[in-house]
């Protein structure tokens, strides 16, 4: 049978509306009787009712979590991160897939804004204009994007970017591509923004190569538009479309590295496990997942605060084998 407030109540020798106080409202309560009925709390193994609690507090203890696409690996990674840190914070969290689509975002977070305390959109699709109006639905916090001033947990495109054009650059390339992602994409266009001044650092030809998917099939169909370009080796928007790419490749009898190199971006669990091993930018996946729910305690323990932190974690170049230098 399930330990009661009543139960507390006795065991501490207070009313069970002092438990109740001790429990949602501690400064208010005696520290000697807080101390005590915690302690028979702690012995009982009494946990609140979160929606008794919620009618105290005003709090549901949900969080709202939004991803575009749960069949892209790069996901359940930060889901794991965010769900691991919302338990320490004693929050449940209610997870929805946008399916890559800017208006059904939106209609989620209408949704999901009267059953959670706050939402946090991971690669949110939306327009900086839509996503203040989601802030206005409810607490706010991202992850992967940037926004205004809306609090953030971002990763360093930038410096992992730069890493790997000196890697491509130090085997010998000197015409590289990229295959962006989809035009939506705030990463995607960072990620092009980041390329751009890599390559202007160190005086490499940098092609860009259309808008395609970020999924297996993207890379399947940027072959075509990777091979016209003449360019020794390439960078895509993300590892789904690399590991597409080489197979599409190997199925012609073109090699990778040999013909092409090949930099993913992510570290997906594949990439270390197809053949040949993908090169590819290492993002902190579980970590973003993590400080975005720190984000979002800090967020609702002070909602009135005029700062809002912009967290950005460091990215790296992990090599493997879809690099080596260009034929000539």
């Amino acid at each position: 049978m399930a330990v009661t407030i009543r139960d507390v109540a006795k065991a501490a020798g207070v009313s069970a509306s002092t438990v109740s106080r001790a429990l949602s409202q501690p400064d208010i309560v005696d520290p000697c009787t807080r101390e005590r009925v915690l302690k028979a709390a702690d012995q009982l193994g009494y946990r609140p009712n979160r929606a008794a609690r919620g009618l105290i507090t005003g709090r549901t203890g949900n969080l709202g979590l939004i991803v575009p696409d749960l069949a892209n690996p790069f996901f359940p990674m930060v889901i794991k991160g965010i769900q691991a840190q919302a338990r320490d914070a004693d929050y449940a969290v209610f997870l929805a897939d946008s399916d890559e689509k800017p208006a059904i975002e939106i209609g989620l977070v209408r949704a999901l804004a009267v059953q959670v305390d706050g939402i946090i959109l991971c690669s949110p699709r939306m327009s900086d204009a839509e996503l203040r109006e989601a802030a206005g639905y409810a607490p706010v916090v991202l992850a992967n994007r940037r926004s205004g001033l809306l609090p953030a947990s971002l990763v360093d495109n930038a410096g992992g970017l730069r890493e790997a054009v000196d890697h491509l650059v130090a085997l010998g390339h000197r015409r590289i591509g990229f295959v962006a992602g989809p035009r939506s994409s705030w990463s995607s266009g960072e990620r092009l923004r980041a390329l751009r001044a890599a390559v202007d650092a160190v005086r490499v030809e940098l092609v860009e190569i259309g808008n395609f998917a970020p999924q297996f099939e993207g890379g399947v169909a940027a072959t075509d538009a990777i091979l016209a370009s003449d360019v020794t080796a390439v960078i895509t928007y993300n590892d789904l479309m690399a590991l597409g790419l080489i197979q599409t490749l190997a199925s012609r009898g073109i090699e990778v590295p040999r013909r092409l190199s090949v930099i993913g971006i992510d570290d997906i669990p594949t990439s270390a496990m197809v053949h040949p091993s993908l090169t590819t930018l290492r993002i902190p996946k579980e970590q973003v997942g993590r400080v975005s729910v720190d984000l979002m305690v800090q967020l609702l323990g002070d909602p009135q605060a005029h700062s809002r932190p912009q967290r950005e974690l460091p990215t790296r170049l992990i090599v493997r084998n879809t690099t080596t230098v260009p034929l000539h």
